[in-house]
């Protein structure tokens, strides 16, 4: 009963203790209750009650009841970070037991050896205890065997193995009421989804536990490692470091099992490296290391110096001493069969290179690269990063782009295993370095059009296809529509100054549900999207466009300038010198959407100066006279770009990607020509532009007041050849894809147009800050704008700064005259510009906004 129901289990123990119990049945209450203590509460009570457990036993002259106990104590000793007296209890227990019992003990060791790191150990027990557990007809233990085997078999990498053991498991623990044990079972199989590359089905099984759990009241920490172990591989690393320090500090809290606290550091201190904090990394790392060491988990011990040894190399340590690190970690993990093995040749390779050791790091990468063959996508990747790290030592060009090009179709299939745009977009860190040695490779030797190419292998890739549909969830659709209404609640207290903490709680907590559940969705597209063609664009672009991608190499901006059917490369100033600037500009369009800023206009024409010598360099002076398409890096989405001075009086888009211009440019619009005007509630000109263009599109559809609630917006926003949008728009920095525009019943958000079928052809959105997006991953978007390329829009109008609402009306206006006359939003928005009064305002306006995609 104490996994079944273990609250009710803590209620009986103690009442039969209060009872005068025989000396036997103490034994049995005091054991339970050490049992909810080991596993839920103060691991110091556990000990004392299973050390009167063991007293009681012995009184009661019974072997196998003290074998038992002696079982239980050992798992909690070991717990304790006492692992010489719990292998003591457990040859006690081995020895006094007989038959059954002996299995149950042998069990219970197994998952010891487990703890400890000690693979074939615990096969070895359980080997022994499954077919006397299964002749005793012994269902609950049996399942619980099958499920540890399973466990072990997925530290050593054999998934398969595992899955069929589990699968044996779960079908008998249908046969029982073991509620706790039931959990553990749907969590182990996340753990197995996991492993073999499914990610959706990996975080939805781990959300399905955690339910389970707390049904139970039980604690979480075990779901938590393997939760935080499938957040990083999905890229959400701030997300893991996160949950595992809030786990350490609630085990901290209840005096909770020491090994489970190590196991927590090592897990924070590789999310710490992967979210970049080097120095959290070494701090939790080297006490993981001292707490493994001193509970003699070897296994354990090794994992966390490879985490130690990776972070001091990412805070710029590189010695020989790290390189014999690494490989003395590589070897021990090797002799465990770890996965983990690659990593750490791979580390010690690396390191080894960069001090130019080039024997030493072929020794190492040459081993590293033998994973590239086969396992789990994230090993062959492993295995095809070192093999480029070896073609470049050894001076192949061709050898490194092949090596990169195995490697990033490898992330490919993974990612579109994806759903969720968000977690499809952040899976590209994983290939950053990869991408990095290609496009180093094409700059050394390869010419213009080849950086070209692998500059677009990994830009925006996340928009090369749709993202999966969100399924009809009820309970995702109910979440959204309660979303909705708090996050209206909360907006009309907050006009009122009335205070509103409890409802962002309840808007903090629904978002999490929302973006949970939108999380499990698993990918439909094969394969990677298209595959750029330098010669369709060139073609597309013809002798009067041009097209100006900025790639960023070794922190240098690199411009690649396409058209008139050549690709010509020019180099330009420093990323982050052009991101600081970037940063000078937008606050001085913050001050100009005020009136009486005039003064600062000269000051940000000025930054734009600079940003055109930072960001184009000599390119500026071959633009030619014609339209210009703007490709920039995601770091630089915030840029203004008709605030440079060769830019200003240009037709003038911008794209995440040269392949999402060209997806854009071949979109065909809509046949019935739908036009759709939106007016949202608050705007301060109450969108004055909107009964004017209601007028002018005598057809259109027009949703203002009431009628601009969500479900009817998006029924008709649903392929649109046409959409103008006047609300209030808000950028989530923290949560990108609840970006929003207020509807009269609450905002719509990113996960709203995801929704589809079709976006609209064309859409404006006359609102402050839509332009803005998140930039994550290798070099991924994440905001309103790119939640509509991939869906069938050709062309966005929208705002990367706040502007005057008043000043965006007469913009608006001109840029519908433009469209009227058959010009495209980029075109359209030239001229309505150029319409604009010559004052600081309007000019700051638009400037402000900016033509996306090629309608």
């Amino acid at each position: 009963m104490v996994f079944a129901d273990p609250g009710e289990a803590l209620t009986r123990a103690r009442a039969l203790l209060d009872a005068d119990p025989s000396p036997l049945d103490a034994s049995v209450a005091h054991q339970v209750i050490g049992i909810w203590q080991r596993d839920f509460g103060d691991l110091r009570l556990a000990l004392s009650h299973l050390r009167r457990a063991r007293e009681f036993a012995a009184r009661a002259d019974s072997a196998d009841r003290e074998a038992d106990v002696l079982a239980t104590l050992g798992v909690a000793l070991v717990h304790a970070g006492r692992t010489r007296d719990g292998l003591a209890a457990f040859e006690r227990g081995v020895a006094r037991g007989g038959g059954h019992t002996r299995a149950r003990v042998l069990y219970r060791r197994a998952y010891v050896w487990w703890v400890l790191g000690h693979h074939r150990e615990a096969l070895e027990d359980v080997r022994r205890a499954i077919p006397v557990l299964r002749q005793a007809e012994d269902v609950i233990w049996t399942a619980r065997a099958l499920t540890l085997r399973a466990t072990v078999h997925l530290a050593l990498g054999a998934v398969e193995r595992a899955e069929a053991d589990f699968t044996a498991a779960e079908a008998l623990w249908d046969t029982t009421g073991q509620e706790h044990d039931k959990a553990d079972a749907v969590e182990s199989r996340g753990l197995a989804a996991f492993r073999s590359g499914d990610v959706p089905a990996a975080l939805r099984l781990l959300d399905e536990a955690e339910e389970r759990y707390a049904r139970l009241g039980t604690p979480t920490f075990m779901l938590n490692i393997r939760r935080c172990e499938v957040l990083m591989a999905a890229g959400l690393a701030p997300e893991a470091l996160a949950e595992a320090d809030a786990a350490i500090g609630k085990l901290d809290g209840i005096g909770g099992q020491s090994t489970r606290k190590a196991e927590l550091l090592l897990t924070a201190a590789r999310a710490a490296r992967l979210a970049g904090d080097p120095h959290t990394a070494i701090a939790r790392a080297a006490l993981a290391v001292r707490l493994f060491a001193g509970q003699r988990r070897t296994w354990w011990e090794t994992h966390a110096r490879l985490v130690l040894i990776e972070a001091r190399h990412a805070a710029g340590r590189g010695s020989g001493r790290l390189v014999a690190e690494a490989a003395a970690v590589a070897e021990k993990l090797a002799g465990f069969g770890a996965p983990a093995a690659p990593e750490a040749s791979l580390l010690a390779g690396r390191i080894a290179l960069g001090l130019g050791w080039t024997a030493d790091a072929e020794r190492h990468l040459a081993v590293a690269a033998r994973s590239r063959r086969g396992g789990p996508p994230l090993a062959r990747m492993t295995g095809w990063a070192a093999q480029a790290l070896r073609a470049r030592a050894a001076g192949s060009t061709r050898g490194v782009l092949e090596a990169c090009r195995r490697g990033l179709d490898v992330l490919d299939d993974h990612r579109m295993t994806l759903g969720a745009s968000e977690l499809r977009a952040r899976a590209t860190e994983q290939g950053a370095e990869l991408a990095a040695l290609a496009g180093r490779a094409s700059l050394v030797s390869g010419g213009p059009r080849r950086l070209l190419v692998w500059s677009e292998r990994w830009r925006a890739t996340v928009l090369s296809t749709p993202p999966t549909r969100p399924p009809a969830d009820p309970e995702l659709l109910s979440g959204m529509t309660a979303f909705r209404e708090i996050a209206s609640r909360a907006d009309a207290a907050r006009m009122e100054g009335r205070p509103v903490p409890a409802l962002e709680r309840e808007q903090r907590r629904l978002e999490r549900q929302i973006r949970s559940r939108t999380l499990h969705m698993r990918g439909e597209a094969p394969g990677g999207g298209d595959r750029f063609d330098v010669g369709r664009l060139l073609e597309r672009l013809g002798d009067e466009v041009r097209l100006v991608e900025l790639a960023v190499l070794d922190g240098r901006v690199q411009v690649l300038l396409c058209g008139q059917g050549r690709v010509r490369r020019f180099e330009a100033g420093l990323l982050a010198d052009a991101e600081t600037e970037a940063e000078h500009v937008q606050a001085g369009l913050r001050r100009l959407a005020h009136p009486g800023a005039e003064a600062r206009l000269p000051v940000v024409e000025a930054a734009g100066r600079r940003l055109e010598e930072l960001l184009l360099g000599p390119a500026a002076a071959h633009l030619g006279g014609g339209p210009v398409v703007i490709v920039p890096p995601g770091r630089l989405h915030r840029v203004p770009w008709a605030l440079l001075p060769s830019l200003r009086e240009r037709v003038l888009s911008v794209s995440p990607s040269a392949g999402s211009w060209l997806r854009a440019r071949e979109t065909a619009p809509p046949p019935d020509g739908r036009h759709v005007l939106v007016r949202g509630p608050g705007l301060a000109t109450g969108g004055a532009e909107v009964p004017e263009l209601a007028g002018r599109y005598a057809c259109a559809t027009v949703l203002e007041e009431d009628e601009a609630r969500v479900p009817r917006v998006l029924e008709e926003l649903d392929g649109a050849a046409l959409a103008h949008i006047a609300a209030h728009g808000t950028f989530r920095a923290d949560s990108p894809l609840f970006s929003s525009l207020r509807m009269a019943d609450g905002p719509i958000v990113v996960h709203d147009f995801e929704r589809l079928a079709r976006s609209p052809y064309r859409i404006i959105l006359s609102c402050c800050d839509t332009a803005l997006l998140a930039s994550v991953g290798a070099d991924e978007l994440l905001g309103l704008v790119t939640a509509l390329l991939p869906l069938g829009t050709a062309g966005v109008v929208a705002c990367s700064a706040p502007v005057n609402d008043a000043a965006v009306v007469p913009l608006m206006l001109a840029l519908h005259k433009g469209l009227g006359a058959g010009l495209s939003l980029a075109e359209a928005l030239r001229d309505a510009r150029a319409a604009l009064p010559g004052d600081a305002l309007h000019q700051a306006t638009g400037w402000a906004f900016s033509a996306f995609g090629a309608a």
